[in-house]
């Protein structure tokens, strides 16, 4: 099937039911209409402001008709590129009879078992809105099965929106572990007392506050590659030791790295298999779904046997659109050769960054593991939060800046590739670093 042209001459000849004003207007209705101009809590370089008209592949284009490399994809998402064909078609055939049900449909039947067949902890699977819910729900389901409250989660780690997650995602004062910060206002106090936080990649620390606190913990909750931070050898199979040790159950938040580092996500690429893992992203191929995932057994918790069980539902979950689209990216990833390509494409890219930015002068480290990266000014290589949290933001932002203003769009943080990004797109990437190193250079602060 042939791909769509990028831009057309009139956006508005496609979406005739969509307002077309100024450049300008659309801006200022951006500020009217959302809180700090934004829908989410994304900040663009500079105060930049996007509004997003079109996606074809590896590119994007805003509503001035100014097109962008896209290595935020969505937050991760779309693997496989936007707007890829196969997946169009899947949710307008799909769309075409009917959209939610809120009863099983044959699309998230077959999503389930597409699920069960890949991932290696995944006896049985429970769907729902969002990776937030995804990991709330594992917590839940972790506290059930165990008849414990506490859970453990590691600094700097984001497991989505909800109270006992946003805990120490960028703590201000000095490690006092295992004390929590939390990281939004209207957390009530509360929350804190059942969150407790270890350094990621510090099996140690992470050892000495489970061994003190185990009869209360119900989980272990981790980010396999906690932002783009690799994990330490033997440190998730260390993980796995503690809790089976204490009783513990092991979630692997597999939101970002399910489907992305390999088929069966971090867990088959790392060999460490969590009792429960939560997924999202990739999972609904730029549709909104996420799921629990785990043994029969603590899944089994979801359901009432003459008593309350771990309440897991909603409106929405398993929506049919959503699970359409992410059987046809996963159809797309089984395509022989793709994670092979994906994998190839991070490390050219991760490769060109740090040969163009040390040829211009700058001190960097360029992270990442398969189709994740991440440039970070400073010396040496990073291995948990309070080490990435050294490097040089307004550096970073201005290097991020200047990548937008040549039509690269990549944030400063956490980047994504897909199967659209080719040659084109990661050398004219490595060369727009490569003119943009001599103004950022110097000595930046060591990890």
């Amino acid at each position: 099937m042939p791909v769509r042209p990028t831009t057309s001459a009139d956006p508005a000849d496609e979406h005739p039911d969509v307002t077309r004003t100024t450049a300008d207007d659309v801006l200022a209705r951006l500020e009217r209409a959302f809180p700090g101009g934004r829908v989410n809590r994304l900040d663009l370089p500079a105060g930049r402001r996007l509004v997003i008209d079109d996606g074809r592949g590896a590119r994007v284009t805003d509503h001035a008709g100014r097109s962008y490399i896209d290595y935020l994809l969505s937050s991760g998402p779309l693997i496989i590129g936007h707007a890829h064909p196969h997946v169009v078609d899947a949710i307008r055939r799909r769309a075409e009879r009917g959209t939610s049900f809120h009863l099983p449909s044959l699309e998230a039947l077959e999503l389930a078992e597409r699920v069960i067949g890949l991932v290696p902890c995944a006896e049985q699977v429970r769907f729902c809105g969002s990776g937030s819910e995804a990991t709330m729900f594992a917590l839940r389901l972790a506290r059930a099965a165990t008849g414990r409250d506490a859970v453990l989660k590691l600094e700097g780690a984001f497991h989505g929106n909800h109270d006992s997650a946003l805990m120490s995602l960028a703590p201000s004062g000095a490690a006092a572990y295992p004390t929590p910060e939390p990281s939004s206002s209207g957390i009530p106090d509360a929350a804190t007392g059942d969150v407790l936080i270890a350094p990621f990649n510090d099996l140690a620390t992470v050892a000495q506050v489970v061994d003190a606190h185990a009869t209360r913990l119900a989980a272990i909750i981790v980010e396999p590659v906690q932002r783009a931070l690799a994990p330490a050898p033997g440190f998730l199979a260390g993980l796995r030791g503690l809790c089976d040790r204490h009783g513990i159950a092991l979630v692997f938040d597999e939101v970002v790295t399910g489907f992305r580092l390999a088929p069966g996500g971090a867990q088959e690429r790392f060999g460490v298999v969590p009792d429960i893992c939560a997924l999202g992203k990739v999972l609904g191929g730029g549709l909104p779904l996420g799921a629990v995932a785990g043994r029969a057994d603590l899944m089994g918790e979801m359901t009432p046997t003459g008593r309350l069980g771990a309440y897991v539902s909603g409106t929405l979950s398993a929506n049919p659109l959503s699970c359409a689209a992410g059987l046809a990216t996963l159809d797309v990833l089984a395509e022989p050769g793709a994670y092979d390509r994906l994998e190839r494409a991070g490390e050219t890219l991760r490769a060109g960054l740090r040969a163009a930015l040390a040829e211009g002068g700058c001190t960097a480290a360029v992270l990442g593991i398969g189709s994740i990266f991440q440039v970070a000014f400073l010396a040496g290589t990073p291995t948990d939060h309070r080490g990435l949290a050294l490097a040089d933001a307004e550096r970073g932002a201005r290097f991020a800046g200047a990548l937008l203003d040549r039509d690269i769009l990549y944030t400063g943080a956490k980047g994504y590739l897909s199967l659209a990004h080719g040659a084109e797109e990661i050398e004219r990437t490595v060369a727009v670093a490569a003119e943009v190193a001599p103004s950022l250079a110097g000595a930046p602060p060591a990890a």
